[in-house]
């Protein structure tokens, strides 16, 4: 059996100082200092030993870091789309080529997209008034992020946190507009209860289905009813909780999962991002995420 890798979902909590960007704003000032905040987020994460590094999306919140650059978005009090939406040059290439520059050889990198009907679903839509032609449109401005993205990274992941809550029919060709033809291996992550869409998950054009197992244990029962081909990212501590999960916990909940579902599991992760927890807390989860990886791996 292939070693299970140790990864994050995306963000991860870092402060910014963001009256020191207002005041370059003011003044004038081309601001370079978001490497600085990028580099806290991956020496937190290669300090803690995990495989598969994100950037932390520290730039902005996953909803705005990708509408804010795209034409036909404008973000106000919400984010609204007052004309077609176009792709207008890269947008988290830059600072995935920066994490891929100062990790170490041995470490992986991870892209993550937010995905087209999350977006859709968090716009106010003044121009489209029609819900299926924005998301699609969103789709296929990220398939071109995707495209300069895959060159740099390691895997692609897509946040899709919406279809928990509602799944749209052509939700698997909403995707696929993403993946079709990258040469990159592609992740769905979609956290929340997801029991009653995992039919419809197991359609999706991925290689890796990345759900919370720990928040949501009830999903153990529901994946195993069904046999699917995807690989499985197993959320393993909770993003919503501080307390800090023991390894020995880790361990029981990975090895349940290896009963289940076998070599199926690939990676495990935090169930979602973890920005709403406190730094010290976050590491700790990540500490102990990868002690409980080097257990189950026979490390």
């Amino acid at each position: 059996m292939e070693k299970i890798k140790t990864c994050v979902i995306g963000s991860y909590p870092v402060e910014v100082d963001a009256l020191g960007f207002m005041k370059d704003y003011f003044d004038q000032k081309e601001s370079h200092s978001w490497n600085k905040y990028i580099r806290t987020a991956v020496d937190d994460m290669i300090k803690a030993g995990i495989d598969i590094i994100s950037d932390g999306q520290t730039r902005d919140p996953f909803i705005q870091l990708f509408a804010r650059r795209f034409k036909g978005c404008r973000v106000r009090n919400r984010i609204e789309v007052v004309d077609k939406i176009e792709y207008n040059g890269p947008i988290t290439v830059e600072d995935q080529k920066y994490v891929r520059s100062i990790i170490p050889k041995n470490r992986m990198v991870k892209g993550v997209l937010t995905g087209p009907f999350t977006l859709s679903k968090s716009c106010v839509d003044l121009y489209y008034k029609d819900e299926k032609k924005m998301a699609f449109d969103f789709a296929n401005a990220l398939k071109q992020e995707a495209e300069l993205l895959e060159k740099h990274v390691d895997m692609i992941s897509i946040d899709e946190p919406f279809f928990s809550n509602e799944m749209p029919e052509y939700s698997r060709e909403l995707i696929e507009v993403i993946t079709e033809g990258l040469g990159c291996p592609t992740v769905l992550h979609a956290c929340g209860d997801v029991s009653s869409i995992i039919p419809g998950l197991l359609e999706m054009p991925v290689n890796v289905l990345s759900h919370e197992f720990k928040a949501s244990p009830q999903l153990f029962d529901g994946f195993k009813e069904y046999s699917f081909s995807q690989s499985i990212c197993l959320g393993s501590v909770r993003s919503d909780d501080p307390k800090v999960e023991g390894a020995d916990e880790i361990v029981m909940h990975i090895n349940k999962a290896i009963d289940i579902f076998g070599d199926k599991v690939i990676q495990v992760s935090p169930d979602c991002g973890q920005r709403l927890l406190p730094r010290k807390n976050a590491y700790q989860k990540l500490r102990n995420l990868v002690k409980a990886g080097e257990i189950v791996n026979g490390g």
